[in-house]
């Protein structure tokens, strides 16, 4: 069935993601110091999660990124989410991977302030998704998990498959995309797109 022909669900505002890392409190204190707490620099659209003022740099074989955002609050486990530019970059071939599935996925070296991580995994790219609450969710005819495709109109408009739906009740209606994937389309945060489904 063509694009054209698949049903709208709705829309939904755009929030593009740079290279970040999630860090859990052990690698946190590691990385700057016994004790040590994420200070908030801004807050971002989902629900009590927020940039922090810290940056780290990451090292992989062939090279190392600067300046890379922690992203809070502090999580169970480990993860460094880069796009397949900074994948190259890097020397890593990463899995594209729904937040949290980090089995079998590449290691690199987290330097800080205080001190260094060596992590033997947890390097993804993420897969593109879209966070809603359960109201979004009957609205729009979807359940956790589903797989929705999504239009993006305008000079480079393309069609994103393999869009994940993440539906919980804290979730504030967002698609998150990283860096590549906005620049190949054109895209802005806040930019609204279609939710398609056949």
């Amino acid at each position: 069935m063509g694009y054209l022909a698949r049903t709208v669900l709705g829309k939904v505002p755009v929030g593009i993601s740079n290279r970040h890392i999630h860090l859990s409190q052990e690698h946190l204190e590691a990385l700057f110091g016994p004790g040590y707490q994420l200070t908030v620099r801004k807050d971002l659209s989902q629900t009590g999660q927020f940039a922090a003022e810290e940056t780290l740099t990451i090292e992989g074989p062939k090279s190392a990124l600067k300046n890379v955002r922690i992203l809070g609050p502090v999580r169970k486990e480990t993860q460094v989410e880069v796009s397949r530019t900074d994948a190259f970059a890097l020397g890593l071939q990463p899995p594209v991977r729904d937040s949290g599935y980090l089995a079998e996925s590449p290691g690199i070296k987290l330097i800080g302030p205080k001190g260094t991580v060596e992590l033997d995994k947890g390097v993804i790219i993420a897969q593109r998704h879209i966070h809603m609450n359960s109201a979004d969710a009957e609205a729009f005819g979807v359940k956790d998990k589903d797989i929705v495709s999504v239009r993006v109109g305008g000079e480079r408009g393309l069609v994103f498959d393999n869009v994940l739906i993440r539906v919980r009740d804290d979730f504030v209606l967002e698609m998150h995309i990283d860096t590549d994937e906005a620049n190949a389309a054109m895209l802005n945060n806040g930019q609204l797109v279609e939710v398609l489904r056949d």
